[in-house]
């Protein structure tokens, strides 16, 4: 096992709060009858020789659902998936051509609620350094990679707001040069960079 898995597993192993959409805005009022779709996204930690970085990608323009959003590879668990893990690494191949055998799962953050009814439930993998980006142009315009070392440091994040539904929300937001990380992509990657306080990258 490589130095940076084991300070992966370790922060996956420390004490953390889950996250969800919800956090900053505590006046919610979440219906206790609600139903929850199942979902999954892969944190994929790639450990370049220079330095870690996390791969993400940019929605399609042309996409009916978040278009242009800066995204964590993933989507719905479907009934032929094996679990969230599964339904992750699937997505990853299907978006970015990361094949499983690039892929080192090393476990899961808690699941994440969202405002738009999903569990979330983040996997986080070590990915090989020879893997090679394959966007799918329907669904992914753009896949790039930020140091890791940038979203892990709380510092980094910020807390911005807007309108939505009528209501004042409020929400992270991790910015990298010309790209604009914000939501339950933001906050997950938050959820794991409140557990590395400890862990260089």
């Amino acid at each position: 096992m490589s130095d940076l898995a084991g300070k992966l597993r370790s922060a996956l192993a420390a004490e953390g709060l889950p996250s969800s959409d919800y956090d900053l805005n505590p006046d919610s009022r979440l219906s206790p009858e609600r139903t929850l779709r199942s979902a999954a996204v892969l944190i994929p930690v790639i450990d370049r020789p220079a330095k870690a970085s996390v791969i993400l990608t940019k929605r399609s323009s042309a996409l009916k659902h978040h278009p242009g959003q800066i995204a964590l590879p993933g989507g719905k668990v479907d009934d032929a998936d094996d679990g969230a893990v599964d339904a992750a690494l699937r997505e990853a191949c299907e978006e970015i051509g990361l094949e499983r055998r690039h892929a080192d799962v090393l476990g899961a953050l808690p699941p994440h609620e969202t405002v738009t009814g999903f569990q979330v439930t983040p996997v986080l993998a070590l990915v090989a350094p020879e893997f090679e980006a394959r966007p799918e142009p329907g669904e992914v315009a753009e896949v790039f990679e930020v140091p890791l070392e940038h979203v892990m440091n709380p510092a980094r994040f910020l807390i911005e707001s807007r309108r939505w539904r009528g209501e004042r929300r409020f929400y992270f937001v991790v910015p990298w040069g010309p790209y604009y990380i914000w939501g339950a992509t933001a906050r997950i990657l938050r959820a794991l960079a409140d557990r590395m306080p400890n862990v260089e990258t």
